[in-house]
C-alpha cells in the first residue's frame, strides 16, 4: 500500500514520528462491502477502528485482509501507471517504507459516485 495525508511528514523535525499524525480529531469507521483492490483508497486508522484522521492509503496489489476492516471510500479511475511508479519508488529510513526522494501529490480530481 501506499500511504499518505500525515501532517508530520511536512515537517523534517519530526520525521521520527512520520506515520503517527493525525488533523487533531478522529472520524468513526464505516466499514463498508468495498474489496480492497488494486486502486482502492481507503482510511487509514491506529489499531482503534474509530481512530482515523487524515491518512489514507492506495493498494498497490490487492488486499483481502482490510476488507470490512478498513473504510474503502474511493478508487483510482486512471492513472495506475503512476500508482506502479511510486510503488516501485526506492525507501529507506527508519522503517525502511520512507521514500528516498519526496513524493509528493501535486493535483488530484475527485469525481462524484456514479449511482446505479
Amino acid at each position: 500500500m501506499i500511504q499518505g495525508g500525515d501532517p508530520f511528514t511536512k515537517d523534517e523535525s519530526k520525521a521520527a514520528m512520520w506515520g503517527q499524525g493525525d488533523p487533531g480529531y478522529k472520524i468513526n469507521a464505516e466499514f463498508n462491502d468495498t474489496k480492497h483492490l488494486r486502486g482502492v483508497l481507503s482510511m487509514a486508522r491506529s489499531q482503534d477502528p474509530n481512530s482515523a484522521g487524515s491518512q489514507f492509503f492506495i493498494c498497490h496489489k490487492d488486499a483481502p485482509h482490510l476488507d470490512k476492516q478498513y473504510t474503502a471510500f474511493g478508487a483510482l479511475e486512471k492513472g495506475l501507471d503512476v500508482l506502479d511508479a511510486i510503488g516501485t519508488t526506492a525507501v529507506g529510513g527508519p522503517q525502511g517504507s520512507t521514500p528516498v526522494t519526496p513524493v509528493v501529490l501535486f493535483h488530484a480530481i475527485v469525481l462524484p459516485v456514479a449511482k446505479k
